[in-house]
């Protein structure tokens, strides 16, 4: 567990300058350039999400059971990464409605992937890893919005044609890792 939170702190922290410490990261950008900045922050980011792996996989081998989730759980959680895989797509297809109307979905798409594996889980792993991200993912969407509004952002209007390939990627997105990539990348099938 030590490496799983290790990792945490290490990848939320630095997604969490711009929540925590959004004026000392523009006076770094601003003192050492924003390539430099770019650099740093993806080797840290790296390190991070690879010791989250390697702290999962080894906490998962000596699960700590806090509840038994129903079956329906993991039902409700096939629907919510759908809804998840489909914001993440919006946050690179060009003027779509839901990027239009939401602002951040791929902060939206982190939260409602961390809800899902949360229900459809209940050991200790679990309950750290989708925990942090859905507590990050919440103060990092506020963060995001305030910041809209304080340089008064406004965003592109959405069109149909942005949207439904949003919701085409999305949903195609989220059948190659429901179906295959989950069991093939995770070890656990959640669908088949």
């Amino acid at each position: 567990m030590v490496m799983l939170l290790l990792g945490l702190v290490l990848f939320l922290g630095v997604h969490s300058t711009r929540i925590a410490a959004d004026g000392w990261r523009s006076a770094m950008v601003g003192r050492f350039g924003e390539m430099p900045w770019k650099a740093v922050y993806a080797l840290l980011s790296i390190a991070g999400f690879v010791l989250i792996v390697w702290g999962f996989g080894l906490a998962r081998q000596q699960p700590v059971q806090l509840w038994m989730p129903p079956r329906g759980m993991r039902h409700l959680a096939s629907l919510l990464t759908l809804i998840a895989f489909v914001l993440l797509a919006a946050t690179y297809v060009p003027r779509n409605a839901i990027k239009a109307r939401l602002h951040h979905p791929m902060v939206l798409a982190v939260k409602v992937w961390a809800l899902a594996h949360l229900l459809a889980n209940g050991n200790l792993a679990h309950m750290v890893l989708f925990g942090s991200f859905l507590v990050w993912a919440a103060l990092s969407f506020r963060a995001a919005r305030a910041r809209d509004r304080v340089a008064g952002t406004v965003y592109a209007p959405g069109t149909t044609a942005g949207t439904v390939t949003a919701l085409l990627v999305g949903v195609a997105g989220w059948a190659v890792f429901a179906f295959w990539a989950h069991g093939a990348l995770i070890g656990v099938r959640p669908i088949g």
